[in-house]
Parts: C-alpha cells; sequence; structure tokens
C-alpha cells in the first residue's frame, strides 16, 4: 500500500512538473509527458494512449475559454479535422488489424515520437524563420494558393503521426496554420489550433482505450497535478521571455527525440 501511494505521488508530481512547463511556455504537453512515462517504465502504448486521454481533457477547457473571445476558424477548424480524424480512424485499425498485441507495434511507436520530438523542436527553433521563408518560397506561396486541399492533406499526416505518438498537436499544427494562412492573428491560431487538437487527441485516445493502451489510475493522478501547476505556470510565464523558453524547450525535446531514435536504430 505505502509503494502504491509513493507511485501515485510521483504521477501527480510528474502531472504538475509537465502542467507547470505547458503553462509557461505554451506548448509542449505531449512532447514531455510521454517521454517521462517511458521513463517511468509505462510500454510506449500504455504512455501514449493515457497521454492522449490526458491531452484531450485538459486542452477542452481552452477551447471554451477561445470560443468566447471569438478567436477560434471553425472553418481551418474543419479542415483538419477532415483529414486527421480519418487518418486517426485508419491508424487505430491498421495497428488493432495488422499486429497481435501492443508489444507488437511497440516499436513503430517510439520511432514515431522520436521522429516528432525532433520534427518539434525544429520547428521551435527554427519557427521565425520558417516563416520569413514563406514570403519568398514558392513552394510555400503554392501552398498558401492551395490552402483548402493542403490543409485536409496536412491534418491527414498530422492525425496519423499524434495517432502514433502523442506528439504535434500543439507546436506542430501551429507551425502548419501559421504558414499556410500568414494574415489569421496570433491567437487566433493558437485558438484555432486548440480547437482541432482536443477533438483529435480524444479520438486517438478512445481508439488507444479501445486497444487497452490507457491506465486510468496514471490519468487521475497526472491531471490532479497538472490542473492547478498548468495555473501557476500560465501566471510566472507572463514575466518570462517567451522566446527563451520555447528555445529551452526545443532543445531538451531535441535531445529526447535524438535519444529514441538512436535506441530504435540500435535494435534493428
Amino acid at each position: 500500500m505505502d509503494a502504491w501511494i509513493l507511485e501515485s505521488l510521483l504521477y501527480v508530481a510528474a502531472g504538475a512538473g509537465v502542467g507547470f512547463a505547458v503553462g509557461l511556455t505554451g506548448i509542449g504537453g505531449g512532447s514531455l509527458m510521454t517521454p517521462l512515462l517511458l521513463l517511468f517504465g509505462f510500454p510506449a502504448p500504455v504512455a501514449i494512449g493515457t497521454d492522449l486521454m490526458y491531452a484531450s481533457i485538459t486542452k477542452t477547457g481552452g477551447i471554451v475559454a477561445h470560443h468566447r473571445q471569438h478567436t477560434i476558424n471553425w472553418n481551418i477548424v474543419g479542415r483538419l479535422a477532415l483529414g486527421s480524424i480519418p487518418a486517426s480512424l485508419i491508424t487505430i485499425w491498421l495497428l488493432n488489424n495488422y499486429f497481435t498485441d501492443s508489444d507488437a507495434y511497440a516499436r513503430i511507436l517510439t520511432s514515431s515520437l522520436g521522429f516528432m520530438l525532433i520534427l518539434t523542436a525544429l520547428v521551435l527553433l527554427f519557427r521565425q524563420k520558417i516563416l520569413a521563408a514563406g514570403e519568398h518560397d514558392g513552394i510555400i506561396h503554392w501552398l498558401q494558393e492551395h490552402s483548402k486541399p493542403t490543409t485536409i492533406t496536412m491534418g491527414f499526416f498530422l492525425g496519423m503521426l499524434v495517432t502514433l505518438s502523442s506528439v504535434g498537436a500543439g507546436a506542430f499544427g501551429t507551425a502548419i496554420l501559421m504558414i499556410l494562412y500568414p494574415t489569421l492573428a496570433s491567437v487566433r491560431v493558437v485558438g484555432t489550433d486548440l480547437a482541432h487538437a482536443v477533438p483529435l487527441t480524444l479520438v486517438a485516445g478512445i481508439g488507444h482505450l479501445l486497444l487497452g493502451n490507457v491506465d486510468f489510475t496514471l490519468l487521475l493522478c497526472l491531471l490532479i497535478g497538472s490542473l492547478p501547476a498548468t495555473q501557476m505556470g500560465a501566471h510566472l510565464g507572463r514575466k518570462l521571455p517567451e522566446l527563451l523558453l520555447q528555445r529551452i524547450l526545443a532543445v531538451i525535446l531535441l535531445a529526447m527525440g535524438v535519444r529514441y531514435s538512436l535506441s530504435m536504430l540500435s535494435m534493428i
């Protein structure tokens, strides 16, 4: 019993740490939570599935706030979801029908996690250069001119990768919107991305739940720790340089992404 209590307190503390980081930087929930759960010894499918359910719950309150402030472009949300939700369902179906159990696809999930951590870190580190390239890059201009089909296509890939890794709905989704819709105000980019992230992580989380990859005791502990800590982090974050915080987070994510990628290569 004592060991169970200590473990529960550890998970509450982990939720508080990730929640505080999210409140401080505005990003990093899935990017930090899943690697942390892997360090605790949880199998990759359980870490990813539980984190997806965690993300869908913790982000829901943000939708209400942004909707009241009219900072969500629901047309863009619909285009993203038109690609991402079917992609998530297809990914879950493939995992369920082409693998005998969760151990059989654990390596795929871990590899996807490493890839998405590195990709998210690069987006954070080079965000300004990516945006600046849009002013001169013919390819990006072409994507912007065909933003509707491109948004659906990018949503599809985002849905697949988020379902496999639990990472990318935040920073990577934001980067897509910033590139495809350069005239969209920053607050509307955040609100729109958040409004899309909740249904995507919920569908992916329910899919993993059906696969048996969600630990509800762990989920409850993470929520108990993260909800108040997120508010504390947000309060402190308003007083610290946003760019510095994001770069620190990006370096951490890059290091973790390289670690998981190298560990998978060593197993091949």
